[in-house]
């Protein structure tokens, strides 16, 4: 075997230097080191940065693996302005923390799986590995843990109704109290919330994350035929990874002999022969008022407290006679679907004369005892004796999301409508949304 020992080899004419034919191999002995001071293509092999990134920009270069830090925030990785067919860049999740603060790709002009959208990553401990195509498809995922789609990856911005089952009406020894209304959290528009709240902001959903709809049942009226308070609505919700909770409070129980129960809304008092005024439940604050103050005294007057509804405080007795309960207090109207709709009524008072459920689903008292409507989170009428009383009226969550974002993956058969260039998910069961 011969050997030519030089420092150095350059090309005789121009700026290309060729090493042998096609076909040979050319073989670095255990130990040499082949060290890279300019720019190699068509190398497989990944050069680790040592540095952890934990800025929130990079400038990604060809051939480079990067450990991407995103604890304390969220990170842009611009790719190279011009790229040759076998380039290769590794990304990985060094803390895993992408779910919380996403790694977003900025292409610099080039495609990836043939097309233009800012692709952007967001599963916990994911690892993106990219190769150059060419110009048609530019960059493909060789690895990436996720699907990646067309479209739909940036995160982006949803507005909500999260509306909680209603408290059951109570029953007294005199007259039960009104179930007060769920609670009522809103962020559409320039629209209240519950208990005189303001529009709260609205969320912002990531593609590829599944977020859970927990749509709250009514509680139970009292049984009868003797004295009993009413049960506490379930909470209604959205939760979902990188997502602060949404919770809206189950409506507070119609008080029997005593006071009304807190809750979203809170339930109205009830009663108990020649006893002082029963109050009514306080509301969760910035998701509903709090129930009408019930009161009896045999042969003067009778009534429960009407409960608390999204949009206003329950109503107390009226001294007799005639002898009626509290009505409901209102509940409030949204536009949230592309119509108003009013939800989140209080139900009525329990007395000798009928007592209006509020606007929005609460339920009458007694006599004409009736339930909150369901998916409008209104509070069960109250009955002043025997039984039962009404049922409060199960909750609801509406999602209005942009078209253009709408992934079309759901759980839980919600209704699905437009209006404008937005899409409505209307969830009056419990069920998901994929973003």
């Amino acid at each position: 075997m011969s050997e030519i020992k030089v420092n150095k080899i350059s090309p005789r004419s121009g700026t290309t230097l060729t090493l042998g034919d096609s076909g040979d191999d050319f073989v670095i002995p255990a130990g040499a080191t082949l060290t890279n001071n300019g720019t190699a293509s068509g190398f497989a092999s990944i050069a680790w940065q040592s540095t952890i990134v934990t800025g929130t920009t990079l400038s990604a270069v060809a051939g480079n693996g990067y450990w991407i830090d995103t604890t304390s925030n969220a990170c842009t990785v611009t790719l190279p302005a011009s790229a040759s067919v076998g380039d290769q860049l590794i990304f990985t999740d060094y803390a895993r923390t992408w779910a919380t603060n996403n790694l977003t790709i900025d292409l610099n002009g080039l495609n990836y799986q043939g097309g233009t959208d800012t692709p952007v990553y967001s599963t916990e401990g994911q690892t993106v590995n990219i190769v150059y195509s060419g110009a048609t498809n530019g960059w493909i995922p060789i690895s990436d843990d996720d699907v990646f789609n067309e479209g739909n990856l940036q995160p982006y911005s949803a507005d909500f109704l999260v509306i909680a089952g209603g408290g059951g009406g109570g029953i007294g020894d005199g007259s039960g109290g009104g179930g007060g209304a769920g609670g009522y959290r809103n962020s559409y528009s320039t629209e209240s919330s519950g208990g005189g709240g303001s529009a709260e902001s609205s969320i912002t959903l990531n593609p590829n994350t599944t977020y859970t709809i927990t749509v709250g049942a009514g509680g139970a009226g009292a049984s009868g035929p003797s004295s009993g308070t009413g049960t506490n609505g379930n909470d209604s919700s959205i939760s979902g990874t990188g997502l602060t909770t949404i919770t809206s409070a189950g409506g507070g129980g119609g008080g029997g002999l005593g006071n009304g129960l807190t809750g979203g809304s809170g339930g109205g008092g009830g009663s108990s022969p020649g006893s002082a005024e029963k109050a009514g439940g306080s509301g969760t604050a910035n998701q509903g008022y709090a129930g009408g103050i019930g009161r009896h005294v045999p042969g003067v007057y009778e009534g429960g407290g009407g409960g608390g509804g999204a949009g206003a405080v329950g109503n107390n007795y009226t001294v007799g006679p005639p002898n009626i309960g509290g009505a409901g207090g209102n509940g409030l109207a949204s536009l949230i679907t592309g119509s108003s709709i009013t939800r989140g009524g209080g139900g009525g008072g329990g007395g000798a004369n009928d007592a209006a459920g509020g606007s929005g689903g609460g339920g009458t008292g007694s006599p004409a005892v009736s339930s909150g409507t369901a998916n409008t989170g209104g509070g069960g009428g109250a009955r002043q004796a025997g039984g039962p009383a009404g049922d409060g009226g199960s909750g609801v969550v509406i999602l209005r999301v942009p078209t253009a974002n709408y992934s079309g993956t759901t759980t839980g058969s919600p209704t699905v409508t437009t209006d404008g260039s937005d899409t409505i998910l209307i969830f009056n069961s419990s069920g998901s949304y994929t973003g």
